[in-house]
């Protein structure tokens, strides 16, 4: 019963794939509006004290005299790193950057489209530990971060591979973005990210790619994305603003990003955060269109909490939430795609809280009219672990936004008038010819769920979500099998890669 039970899952989504319509399709397009909680007046209250603060307190550009060059030519007033900015000096530079654009993959079929209405769902990114229920929490490996690639490439669920989706801590520092870069290409021909730890670094993802692709094809198009942080509050790094400009400069785009935690990197009020995020997140995707004219970008933003009595991030919390519906009007009438929220979490099991708290987040992003969702799947403990049975779990969540997010469809065969007239009065439409039409692709279908009776339940086991989740992980990858690629480029790539290590010292710090 349950091999017949998966087999006809996999049909529905299968014809779902192929009709271009529930899982499985390169990217989403919404039919459901964004959702707007801020007036016209106080958007723009908070635009003039966003601006107030560009132009009275101003940003540092630390350790990029190129950045500062810029900054000069374009017109602000610059003062050693200080940089203070006219009020619509930023949004005058924005206007060159593009409101969206196709990011390529190897494999044309799942280019994604970024931005208008369209959303992308990757990973969650950057985690030092990894866990499951059979070795709990440990330091990621390359294995970990090659598994992890796989579980998304084998899952309709997503659109895009990611970038560090754990760190491969067993690789020196100095050289694991070649392996993550390599493990993205040859394992998926999905869309990934590249580097961004240092400006040498991002070069090389770049270069990769143009070995991938061709020089022409990337000069021409996006094909990498580098996900760049402010050192909130206020500082731009020269390591992040170098990686920045790299991405740029080969016509890249960089995701730009600050990480606000409330009461620590940001004032304690939504609204405050709201107008820190938007002052430095316009200074560096700015930046992107000084270094090159009309290059990709992305308005990205991560507002978070902090519990004020003992310290500690808290994520997936309401305020956040809200403010990131804020942050989407203000994306819009900058006229940029936008990266918002996630999957947030602070629980350190794939349980309640954790699918509480990421729901919670996960929602603010599809309301807010995000077009790339970063973060999307595996995020525990605070973005410290990245959890393989929270991963399938919020595959499953992800499966389910997809039908959420196509909304409902109007036309006389939906509307299902004959199926009245055939059925009549008091009976029902288990039969009917409208039904047996739809009934493989009617609904979602969870790979996690347990809609059984309890008595059935109970007999097969009395197992939980995470449980299920276990099982299903290790068999996906039993059953993975890597897509096609070309041998050539394959071994281009590898002799790239092992010329590059073979140049430097291992770095572990």
């Amino acid at each position: 019963m349950n091999e017949q039970r998966r087999s006809g899952r996999q049909a529905r989504q299968a014809e779902r794939a192929q009709k271009g319509g529930g899982m499985g399709r390169p990217y989403i397009t919404r039919n459901i509006p964004t959702y707007d909680v801020l007036s016209e007046e106080n958007l723009l209250r908070i635009e003039a004290a966003a601006d107030r603060v560009l132009a009275e307190t101003g940003i540092e550009f630390r350790d990029d005299p190129v950045a500062l060059e810029h900054w000069k030519k374009a017109g602000a007033s610059v003062d050693g790193v200080l940089v203070k900015f006219e009020p619509g000096m930023l949004r005058e530079i924005l206007k060159s950057a593009p409101r969206e654009f196709t990011q390529h993959a190897r494999n044309p079929a799942n280019s994604v489209q970024i931005g208008g209405k369209n959303v992308v769902f990757a990973p969650a990114y950057g985690c030092p530990f990894v866990m499951d229920l059979d070795k709990g929490r440990r330091f990621g490996t390359l294995e970990d971060f090659r598994n992890f690639i796989m579980l998304a490439q084998s899952s309709p669920n997503f659109h895009h591979s990611g970038g560090t989706i754990c760190e491969p801590t067993d690789i020196p520092v100095n050289k694991r973005h070649l392996d993550m870069v390599l493990a993205h290409m040859e394992l998926s021909d999905r869309c990934f990210m590249g580097s961004v730890t240092a400006t040498e670094r991002s070069e090389d993802s770049i270069e990769m790619c143009r070995l991938l692709f061709g020089n022409e094809f990337v000069d021409r198009n996006c094909v990498i994305l580098g996900n760049v942080n402010v050192n909130s509050p206020l500082v731009w790094d020269g390591t992040m603003t170098g990686s920045l400009r790299a991405y740029a400069r080969a016509n890249q785009a960089a995701v730009v990003v600050p990480f606000i935690l409330g009461g620590a990197m940001g004032p304690v009020t939504s609204a405050g955060g709201i107008v820190q995020s938007l002052a430095e997140t316009m200074a560096g995707c700015a930046l992107t269109q000084l270094e090159r004219k009309g290059a990709p970008v992305i308005f990205g933003n991560f507002l978070s909490t902090m519990s004020l009595r003992s310290g500690s991030p808290t994520f997936g919390t309401p305020e956040p939430a809200i403010g990131s519906m804020v942050i989407g009007q203000l994306a819009r009438r900058l006229g940029l795609p936008l990266r918002c929220s996630g999957n947030f979490t602070n629980s350190k099991l794939p349980d309640a809280q954790a699918m509480t708290e990421g729901t919670m987040s996960m929602l603010a992003a599809v309301h807010c009219g995000a077009n790339f969702i970063l973060h999307s799947a595996g995020f525990l403990d605070g973005l410290l672990s990245m959890s393989y049975e929270k991963f399938m779990l919020d595959a499953d969540l992800c499966g389910a936004l997809h039908s959420y997010l196509d909304g409902v469809k109007i036309d006389d065969d939906q509307l299902a008038v004959e199926a009245f007239a055939e059925v009549g009065p008091g009976n029902h439409f288990f039969g009917c010819s409208h039904t047996m039409a739809h009934y493989e692709t009617a609904f979602w279908d969870s790979d996690l769920a347990d809609n059984e009776p309890f008595e059935k339940w109970e007999a097969a086991g009395s197992t939980d979500a995470a449980t299920r989740a276990n099982r299903l992980w290790k068999k996906r990858l039993a059953e993975y099998e890597a897509p096609a690629m070309d041998e050539a480029k394959r071994e281009e790539l590898r002799d790239f890669v092992a010329r590059k290590k073979a140049a430097e010292t291992d770095a572990w710090y």
